[in-house]
């Protein structure tokens, strides 16, 4: 049986460097509680990089990086990613260690995470210990540890999240409805982690149970965002534990899955660049239709506290109260979208059958994104021509908060593009595990090259949407337009050209062993 050019007995035809020559056949399913287990790492993954949407553009501005160039500390997460992720992929589908072959790397993440947040929690302390001048907007060495540490949280949380991943696709034991359900319980975990972390973020007195957070260097706005951080570490650093000392892998030996051929092992890059070469056509659609859906979302997921301070509430970084009380009010958004991703995660599955599969899905809630983020150019188009100003005894006029109308139509934005968002978190990588089984292919450096399609749109975005907005005068509209007609494309695609998984052709072709996992 074929399935975009690649046959699943594959004797006749050309190998591809995707695959793992001969794989051993799927081991048997594991309980569904180690899947929880494994999956809930999401949550102490997620409660970071919610800080890190929530609240890391707003203090990136405060340690003196103009919005413009904000953008620009973005590409850290994108250039770690595009390396990161299929490296440790391809190196984890292959790795020999006694503990397993993705157990060493989730590990090795959580590490670099807690070291990482460490650094960029005390960025502003260590600067200024080294000589940075508080006086001026500018903290060029605070900055520095700042990038340091934003690149080392990146690279771990691509060895982190890509691991957790293929462990997911292992013990679901090759069965579709297992694999898609993994990853809707990984969703799942996401959203947990969200809510935590927007309901911390946009909690103004958290400091106060960590005091030695404020210091001189380091205002209540720091200081709470250091406190969130040191939250995010004790939580990853709990489920990560509980899961590797309740889920165990049998160390993987090379002659499992012939590795090698002859004693030839082709170099890693000339294996990455043969894998894109060769990807079966499933995946090469899959990649595009992922590739216009991150570059819809991106502008939003970077820059949405940033909309609701400075176009919704009018606000100027640094002037005033009302630029703050905008990037509250988004971490309130931000958690109200994140409670409905975790509900409609726990519903995905049922959904996709509900309207006759995955792709169907997957295309429709791609236009409800499109809708959405047209209608943020609404929400600032009503806030703007109704803004309010008071004046007390004849002073300087001090503008007011918008009305609850126009807060209540924006946050019902935050809170509708958690539909569209549980389906990107899970359908794409479930869909990866699957097309890459059938044809064979090692499931770490399969979501490795399905990283790729997310992070060069993230390296689109991160680079043009600064320079694209000030063309228009500044703001995020420009950007959040653009994100709209992707979404739309994003969906065409999904409808007319995603193949459907066929109905699990591994399981009648496959005779099942017994388990890898104990």
């Amino acid at each position: 049986m074929e399935l975009g050019g690649a046959n699943i007995n594959g004797d006749a035809r050309r190998s591809s460097p995707l695959e793992i020559q001969h794989p051993p056949p799927p081991p048997a399913s594991s309980p569904i509680w180690k899947t929880v287990m494994v999956a809930s790492i999401a949550a102490g993954i997620q409660f970071g990089w919610a800080l890190q949407l929530s609240l890391l553009t707003p203090y990136v501005q405060l340690l003196g990086i103009p919005h413009t160039w904000a953008a620009f500390i973005w590409l850290c997460g994108p250039v770690s990613g595009m390396l990161v992720q299929p490296i440790v992929g391809y190196y984890s589908d292959r790795c020999t260690s006694r503990f397993g072959r993705r157990r060493p790397f989730i590990a090795a993440g959580t590490t670099l995470v807690a070291i990482a947040i460490i650094l960029i929690g005390f960025a502003a302390d260590i600067g200024h210990m080294s000589g940075d001048n508080l006086s001026k907007a500018v903290k060029p060495r605070a900055i520095s540890v700042f990038v340091v540490g934003f690149w080392i949280l990146d690279v771990a949380n691509n060895m982190l999240q890509g691991p957790c991943r293929a462990l997911l696709a292992d013990l679901s034991g090759g069965h579709q409805s297992k694999t898609r359900t993994a990853n809707a319980l990984f969703s799942f975990f996401m959203a947990v982690g969200n809510v935590l972390g927007y309901a911390a973020g946009s909690y103004t007195h958290l400091y106060k149970a960590f005091p030695f957070s404020k210091t001189h260097a380091c205002d209540v706005y720091c200081a709470n965002l250091k406190s969130c951080f040191f939250i995010s570490i004790a939580l990853l650093l709990i489920l990560t534990i509980i899961a590797l000392t309740t889920v165990h892998e049998k160390p993987f030996s090379p002659e499992q899955g012939n590795l090698v051929e002859e004693g030839v092992s082709e170099p890693f890059f000339g294996e990455i660049l043969g894998a894109l070469k060769d990807l079966p056509k499933p995946m090469r659609i899959l990649l595009l239709v992922t590739c216009l859906n991150w570059i819809a979302w991106f502008p939003f997921l970077l820059f949405d506290t940033d909309w609701m301070g400075r176009e919704v509430y009018g606000g100027k970084v640094g002037e005033g109260r009302m630029y703050d009380l905008g990037v509250r009010a988004g971490s309130l958004g931000l958690m109200l979208n994140s409670v409905v991703l975790g509900v409609t995660s726990l519903v995905v599955e049922f959904a996709a059958r509900g309207v006759g599969g995955v792709k169907k899905l997957w295309g429709g809630v791609n236009f409800l994104l499109a809708v959405c983020l047209g209608l943020t150019v609404l929400v600032t188009k009503l806030a703007e021509s109704s803004r309010r100003y008071t004046s007390v005894h004849g002073g300087a006029p001090t503008l007011e908060p918008p009305s609850a109308g126009i807060k209540g139509g924006a946050l019902a934005i935050f809170a509708v593009l958690g539909i569209p968002l549980s389906v990107t978190f899970s359908i794409p990588f479930a869909l990866a595990s699957i097309f890459c089984s059938n044809a064979g292919a090692g499931q770490g450096l399969s979501l490795g090259v399905l990283n790729l399609s997310i992070v060069i749109p993230q390296m689109i975005v991160s680079v043009l949407s600064g320079p694209w907005d000030a063309l228009f005068g500044g703001g995020n509209l420009p950007a959040f337009v653009v994100g709209a007609i992707a979404a739309a494309a994003s969906g065409v695609l999904a409808l007319t050209m995603l193949p459907s998984p066929s109905s699990e052709p591994l399981l009648s072709k496959v005779s099942r062993p017994s388990s890898s996992f104990h």
